[in-house]
């Protein structure tokens, strides 16, 4: 006979019940002289006699539960919940028992691991033309952590395999470093190349700790052979939510602001460009089209405000340039001013507050 799971309860551990079957019952009767003195209501029973009561007792429970699971298998079902017994005396020197329960239809869940993840862009970059790490992406499922990553690839090469010490810093500053980890690329002929994923050793409650990655890259390979990284990568000035503002903008592998003095420009990939080039040697981003794009650059400006100490000197500094600064962007900045200025009276300093609302506004141009 199959198995039958059975409870007294309406449930099994790690157990759904996938369908009801109705309500089952069955009966079992059985006369014996043990039972005599039992249902003559007699006071002293001796322990051989108590123990041949309780042997037939338990034969007589056991055939009735056994005749209840038959009667559930040909339902179609694998279980019965809600399990009771109950005992009857008659006068005759029997006992009769009674077992009832629903059949039901149950299947074990799968078990299903909390999956805890969280993307950051590389804060750092190289000004040449090989693999650019670009976005990474921590993945834990259960007790495993696995990294995912993404490379720019300028030329368009097939790009089979980058080693890379990978740099992982948290909110308190604590860093781990995974070393010489191997990034392996099935296809590597498009622009945007994403690594198969490896095994990281960090423990995965800490993911959603992670504020910052950097890649370090220390050799690649191509279908030309195999090539060193042997200097070291620049870092981006830029805060996590002001970089993913800029590459939302001027795309994945941009790492910085377009600025020029007349003599060099800095494209948005981070390259600084002599000023008669038209176009960016690493990306080849024309000048003239990032030219018309930007509007006002606010770093000037927001440098004289970090010098000053209230609201007030600050929004002195905003007039000097607002000239300058898009129509709609200058009723925003203003509002922020006169809310800072409100601020100010009732809960102390709020420059850093209000300068940090000035960046927002200008994230991305």
């Amino acid at each position: 006979m199959a198995d039958i799971m059975m409870t007294s309860g309406e449930s099994f551990e790690g157990y759904e019940i996938v369908e009801y079957l109705g309500v089952i019952d069955a009966q079992s009767a059985a006369t014996s002289n043990v039972f005599k003195g039992f249902v003559a209501g007699a006071t002293d029973v001796s322990d051989s006699e108590s123990e041949k009561m309780t042997a037939r007792m338990g034969q007589v429970i056991e055939s009735t539960v056994s005749k209840l699971e038959k009667m559930a298998l040909r339902r179609g079902a694998n279980a019965i919940i809600g399990v009771s017994i109950d005992c009857a005396q008659f006068a005759n020197y029997s006992i009769g028992t009674l077992v009832t329960g629903t059949a039901v239809k149950i299947r074990k869940q799968e078990s299903v691991n909390n999956i805890i993840s969280k993307e950051l862009y590389v804060s750092n970059y190289y000004n040449r033309q090989i693999p650019r790490p670009v976005k990474i992406e921590l993945v834990g499922e259960g007790d495993s952590v696995y990294l995912k990553s993404w490379f720019y690839n300028y030329n368009f090469e097939e790009i089979k395999a980058v080693r890379a010490d990978v740099e992982l810093t948290n909110l308190y500053e604590e860093k781990w470093l995974l070393k010489s980890q191997d990034f392996v690329f099935e296809k590597g002929n498009v622009s945007l190349i994403e690594a198969e994923q490896l095994a990281c050793k960090i423990p995965a409650k800490d993911i959603l700790l992670i504020k910052d990655a950097k890649i370090i890259i220390s050799k690649y390979v191509t279908a030309n052979g195999i090539f060193p990284c042997n200097e070291m990568p620049i870092n981006v000035n830029l805060s996590q939510h002001r970089l993913a503002s800029l590459k939302e903008k001027r795309g994945i592998d941009a790492v910085a602001k377009y600025i020029t003095d007349g003599m060099i420009w800095t494209c948005n990939c981070g390259y600084v460009n002599e000023a008669g080039a038209e176009e960016c040697i690493i990306c080849s981003r024309k000048q003239e089209e990032m030219k018309r794009t930007i509007k006002f650059n606010p770093d000037e400006m927001i440098a004289k405000m970090q010098e000053k100490e209230y609201v007030i000197e600050l929004k002195d500094v905003l007039m000097e340039y607002i000239k300058n600064i898009d129509t709609q962007y200058r009723m925003e900045l203003l509002e922020i001013m006169e809310s800072g200025l409100q601020y100010e009276k009732s809960r102390g300093n709020m420059k850093q507050t209000v300068i940090e609302k000035v960046e927002k506004v200008f994230e991305g141009q």
